[in-house]
């Protein structure tokens, strides 16, 4: 199987596994991944991500190969709650 094949046959699912699997060091069963899979499940990671990546976080593979690297106000913006006014009134002058 070449690498063409093998990411066309990669689900989101596998992927959500394999991406899991690089974070942790361990499969979500809790099994820890060899040295040899996680090296190669890095590779099929960055390798989906140039792929398929239509929206990057900070420091991941965006498609078309290139790293994303959000700004400072980028990343405030990404993380703080939203603000929306629920109730706005106006103090009397009595």
């Amino acid at each position: 199987m070449d690498i063409e094949q093998l990411l066309e046959s990669i689900t989101p699912e596998a992927f959500e596994r394999l991406n899991y699997a690089v974070a942790t060091g361990k499969w979500p069963e809790g099994t820890p991944l060899t040295q040899e899979q996680r090296d190669n499940a890095i590779q099929v990671v960055m390798l989906y991500q140039s792929r398929n990546n239509t929206d990057p976080q900070h420091m991941s593979v965006a498609a078309g190969g290139d790293i994303k690297l959000k700004s400072k106000s980028e990343l405030k913006r990404d993380f703080s709650p939203a603000q929306e006014t629920i109730v706005q009134m106006k103090a009397s002058d009595d």
